[in-house]
């Protein structure tokens, strides 16, 4: 299985986010750098992998809503893809429920 990790106290915006999941994840060159092209990315991994995060708090607080969206790409793309699993590594609050998950929290 692969795992990756994606630390909320290193991201800085929303670039260095798509710069921290492109290396985590070894997106393809064609990766987009926004979360639709993040969905698309996610839902064609044919090989087991775990993506945990954490700090998400950080993400909260550098990101706002965007964060929110991310995590609502992340769920939709773990139910779609029985070969990704998306878990939080800090003793964090569980995920929100996802009927709180809106994609219109924030824009591209």
């Amino acid at each position: 299985m692969k795992r990756a990790m994606l630390d909320g106290r290193a991201v800085s915006d929303r670039a260095s986010l798509h710069d921290a999941l492109s290396e985590a994840l070894d997106l393809p060159c064609w990766y987009g750098r926004n979360l639709d092209a993040l969905f698309d990315c996610l839902t064609d991994i044919h090989e087991e992998t775990e993506l945990c995060l954490c700090h998400f708090a950080a993400l909260e607080e550098k990101l706002d809503g965007y964060a929110h969206v991310l995590l609502t790409v992340l769920m939709r793309a773990q139910e779609e893809n029985p070969c990704l699993r998306i878990c939080r590594e800090d003793g964090e609050e569980a995920f929100p429920a996802r009927d709180s998950l809106k994609m219109d929290d924030a824009e591209e």
